[in-house]
């Protein structure tokens, strides 16, 4: 059921897959700690007793698996993701836990997906916002293929944007969003980009119905919990980035690195304030 290969990219794919085999740039980042904490490990509408298996797609470290698993020890948590270095460290995080009802694997979602058809009750997707627009539809099929009928499929999304009070950071996100529009064209104005609106229509691609939305905030203002968390992650994000932006020639390497500084000085200071507005969708398998 494992596939093993890390798959080559360009733009800002290669950047994501890049970063996340070397585990420079983890998912799930801070939002989706606090997002799990918030809402809870299993959708409300989900009555566990008649969940057997589950998937994380795209799993990062493996943290919402862990807690399926830990939570409820009668079901199979699975969760898979390009980045052996992720992977590995989710699989030593499961054993020293002893979880033995958390899996792991390494495979591409965007390539056809190792799992027989109707496997899961439950797959969660989270932060897939670095996914090329044409990818969406052919990934909404596999995730409705291996989901079983009267199961859920849950997405979780925010905007590229963080929601600050950082000249700097500001500046750096519409660079950034300019940079994705020009590549996969998803947006049509560069502001944003462009998944959220979409989640309901991704969701019915997969053969969902009953589809819900639900929006969260996110606080990661300094003194707050997640604050060094997301100051870590901006810092790193945004300097993975820089080459591609650079030649795509939205922005010279010395305005980048102008920018980027002031954004690292205006994060530290204690008056800085930021939110993260995901929103959550999900839908019953057909």
């Amino acid at each position: 059921m494992t596939t093993s290969v890390d798959p080559p990219g360009h733009g800002f794919k290669s950047v994501y897959v890049s970063a996340r085999a070397s585990g420079e740039l983890p998912r799930p980042f801070a939002q989706d700690h606090l997002l799990t904490k918030g809402t809870g490990v299993l959708p409300a509408q989900l009555d566990p007793s008649r969940v057997q298996r589950v998937l994380d797609v795209a799993c990062g470290c493996g943290r919402w698996v862990h807690e399926v698993a830990q939570a409820y020890p009668r079901i199979e948590a699975v969760g898979f993701d390009t980045s052996r270095v992720l992977i590995n460290f989710a699989r030593a995080q499961a054993r020293s836990q002893g979880l033995r009802n958390a899996h792991f694997l390494v495979m591409d979602l965007q390539q056809h997906l190792d799992f027989p058809n109707h496997t899961f009750d439950l797959v969660n997707a989270r932060f897939l916002n670095f996914l090329p627009a044409q990818s969406w539809t052919r990934l909404m099929h596999e995730l409705g293929r291996i989901t079983r009928p009267g199961g859920i499929i849950r997405l979780t999304e925010s905007e590229w944007w963080y929601f600050t009070n950082s000249p700097a950071l500001e500046s750096l996100n519409a660079l950034v969003i300019q940079a994705l529009k020009k590549q996969y064209k998803r947006s049509r104005t560069g502001y944003f980009t462009g998944v959220l609106p979409l989640l309901g229509r991704f969701l019915r691609e997969a053969g969902c119905t009953d589809i819900t939305q639900v929006p969260y905030v996110i606080d990661f203002s300094a003194g707050t919990e997640l604050y060094e968390i997301f100051r870590r992650d901006a810092a790193v994000a945004f300097k993975l980035f820089q080459p591609t932006v650079v030649k795509m020639q939205i922005a010279t390497q010395e305005e980048l690195d102008k920018i980027y500084k002031r954004m690292t000085l205006e994060m530290q200071k204690a008056d800085f304030r930021g939110l993260l507005l995901p929103i959550s969708a999900w839908g019953t398998k057909a």
